[in-house]
């Protein structure tokens, strides 16, 4: 629902200002529930082992260089980092975003400079965030969008694979 949403603001701004600021709020929304969701949702959603991915991620790009990936029932360290970098992109432009519509904020040029820009910053993350899905997808021969999408990945134990929550 988040991408969807991302999408909708991108390509509204000017053109639709009702449907942008719509989604907008329901970005904000998704982005406060996400937010709480790391602190009180499932083992592999929660942010506590945020810093020992993020301090990983150099040696996982490192390795993914060689076709190296390693297996992760959560988010890889490289997710991880594109998971921290999009969410601060999204909270950024969302709230600059609503800021502008406020009276206070309203023709302030530094609010409506970090919304443009954090706008822009988004698409090649969302591209390189794609990309990276699709390449370790390929290395490690499971779709990892499903797991996204649905929860669950493909566990590997010995010559049986089962379906396993990603939560567990």
């Amino acid at each position: 629902m988040l991408a969807i949403l991302v999408l909708v603001a991108w390509v509204t701004p000017n053109v639709h200002d009702g449907l942008h600021r719509l989604a907008g709020y329901a970005i904000l929304g998704l982005l406060a529930f996400r937010l709480v969701w790391g602190v009180l949702g499932t083992r592999h959603s929660r942010f506590r082992s945020l810093g020992v991915r993020l301090r990983a991620t150099p040696a996982y790009l490192w390795n993914l260089r060689r076709g190296r990936t390693g297996r992760y029932l959560g988010l890889n360290p490289a997710g991880t980092a594109m998971q921290l970098a999009l969410l601060l992109l999204l909270i950024v432009s969302a709230a600059t975003g609503a800021m502008q519509v406020t009276v206070r904020f309203f023709g302030i040029w530094w609010v409506e400079d970090t919304h443009e820009a954090t706008s822009y910053l988004l698409i090649p993350l969302v591209v390189l965030h794609v990309a990276g899905v699709v390449l370790v997808s390929r290395l490690q021969r499971e779709n990892l969008a499903r797991a996204m999408l649905t929860g669950r990945k493909l566990l590997r134990r010995g010559p049986r694979t089962t379906t396993t929550p990603v939560d567990r």
